[in-house]
This record gives structure tokens, C-alpha cells and sequence, in this order.
């Protein structure tokens, strides 16, 4: 337990100092030459779980377009180091241990630990222009043109079972109807804000009591709308990374403040918000199989 409070305190204490600027720095646009999914500098390998989330938080922070991290004894090994004064992002590593002599279904159990990390904007070292290079090589290679990444995202939604239909100024998900309702198409400014709009509420109704079950029924300025909202918010981060959309999520000032009250009385919150945040992603396009190593450290 001890090492779940140290964990949560690592993360909330870098999560508050984001919100306490009161902007919305997981905003993600999806622009210039690269598939914007975060991944480490020298082996491509994606960060997984619910990591693209806080590492899109740390991006921005910093005003970086580059989705590609280092942690400071593999940047030295590479010729790196951390720039004066920059900060790390801390991120989630599984820990997978063993079954102890005393558990009799002799599974394994895994447990988490803050993994520090460095922005390629917050590197130096002369074979930084290289890596960088053969990174936006490979993001060339992988990246889908916005027309097929959008085609993709509007026929995988329009599989979510809960029906969509427009009308009015306000987009929201009612429970009690099982029904997400957005504005019409032409009050957007983009197509991809359209449909991060409309993956903010599918996170909404993933929490519908035949579904993952969670608490929709606050009203607002609650403690459970405030955490339902940022399960929505950080949850469109993540589906927007897998689905190749971005996020396109309004700055509401009241629920930034009712985020950093929830986290401050309660550091392991964030942990728990994580963790719904993952589920609800998992169960609307769940994670590709892992194909290579963890990321490395």
C-alpha cells in the first residue's frame, strides 16, 4: 500500500502543477508528419496502458510537437543528456512478480512503478539530430492519411452500440436513454474535432451500469462529476491516441479546479482514474498485442 501512495504522490504532484496553470495542455492537434503516438526515441516501441495519457499531458506542458521519450540512463548510453532545469515525466512501469510460497493458485501479480522519462525537446547531445531524424523517418512510414484515419475512427463509432443522433448546441450523454446527442457536423470546426467530441461521450457511456457499472448520476460541481469528468477527458486523450484523432477537449475552468481538489484529498485517486480510463478505452478498441520489449528505462 505504502508503494501505491508513493507512486500516486509521484503522479498527482506532476498532474496538479499541469492543471494549476488552468489550460488544457493534453490538447492534441495531429498536425505535421508524424503518427503522433508516443514512443521511445531510439527503439520506436510504443508506450502503453494508460501512459500516452500523462505523456500527452507532459508534451504539451512543454510546448513539444515530438512524441518521443528517454529515460536518463538509456539517453546516456546513447550520448544524451537531460537540458539544464528540464523535468521528467513520470510514467507507469509494470513490475510482474512471482507467486509467493504462500499463494496456493501460484499466479503472478504485477505492480507499478513511476518510470522517469525525458522529451526529445529536453535532450541534448550530438546524435540527437539523428535519432530525431530516423524516428520521423519511421513515423513517415507508418502514418495513415487523415482521410483514412478519420474514415476509420467514424466506422469504429458508428459500431459503439449506444445510438448517436444531432440536435441542439450542447454535446452529452444521457444514461437514463443510452443515447449521445452532438451538435450537427457543420458546427465544428474540423472533422477531427467532431469526432473527438463524439469519443468524449462514448467514454461517457462506457460507465452505463451494463457496462463498467461507474457512477454517472452526480450533477455538477459533485465529486463524482468532477471524477466522471476526468475519466471522460483523459479517457478521449487515450482513445483519441489509438484511434490517430487526437483529443479536442474544452478548458472548463471549474472542473480543472475540481480535479485539483479531488487529487489533493486524495493522491491514489489518479491511479483509480487511470485505471477506469484504460478500461473504458479497452472496451471500445482494446490495445494492440505487444510486439516488442517493454520500453526501455
Amino acid at each position: 500500500m505504502a508503494k501505491t501512495a508513493d507512486t500516486a504522490a509521484t503522479l498527482v504532484a506532476s498532474l496538479i502543477s499541469l492543471m494549476e496553470r488552468g489550460t488544457s495542455p493534453w490538447r492534441r492537434t495531429w498536425d505535421g508528419p508524424l503518427t503522433g503516438h508516443h514512443v521511445n526515441l531510439r527503439s520506436g516501441r510504443p508506450y502503453r496502458g494508460a501512459n500516452p495519457v500523462l505523456l500527452t499531458l507532459g508534451m504539451h506542458l512543454r510546448a513539444s510537437r515530438l512524441p518521443y521519450w528517454c529515460g536518463w540512463a538509456e539517453a546516456k548510453t546513447l550520448g544524451l543528456a537531460p537540458r539544464r532545469g528540464s523535468k521528467a515525466v513520470h510514467v507507469l512501469q509494470p513490475m510482474v512478480h512471482g507467486p509467493s510460497d504462500d499463494d496456493a493458485t501460484g499466479s503472478g501479480w504485477v505492480s507499478y512503478r513511476p518510470m522517469a522519462v525525458f522529451n526529445a525537446v529536453d535532450l541534448v547531445g550530438e546524435a540527437l539530430p539523428g535519432l530525431l531524424e530516423a524516428r520521423r523517418a519511421s513515423d513517415r512510414t507508418l502514418m495513415r492519411p487523415e482521410p483514412e484515419r478519420l474514415a476509420a475512427a467514424e466506422a469504429l463509432l458508428q459500431r459503439w452500440p449506444v445510438p448517436m443522433s444531432h440536435g441542439g448546441s450542447e454535446a452529452c450523454y444521457s444514461p437514463q436513454a443510452d443515447r449521445i446527442v452532438l451538435p450537427e457536423r457543420c458546427a465544428f470546426h474540423s472533422a477531427a474535432a467532431f469526432y473527438a467530441t463524439w469519443a468524449h461521450e462514448v467514454i461517457h457511456s462506457t460507465g452505463h451500469a451494463t457496462r463498467l457499472n461507474r457512477d454517472l448520476a452526480g450533477c455538477f460541481g459533485s465529486p463524482s462529476y468532477a471524477r466522471e469528468e476526468l475519466v471522460a477527458e483523459l479517457g478521449s486523450v487515450l482513445l483519441g491516441d489509438r484511434l490517430e484523432i487526437g483529443s479536442d477537449l474544452a478548458n472548463h475552468a471549474a472542473y480543472l479546479a475540481s480535479w485539483v481538489a479531488l487529487l489533493h484529498d486524495s493522491p491514489t485517486l489518479l491511479l483509480q482514474v487511470l485505471g477506469d480510463v484504460r478500461r473504458a478505452v479497452d472496451l471500445i478498441v482494446p490495445e494492440a498485442p505487444l510486439t516488442a520489449e517493454p520500453e526501455t528505462r
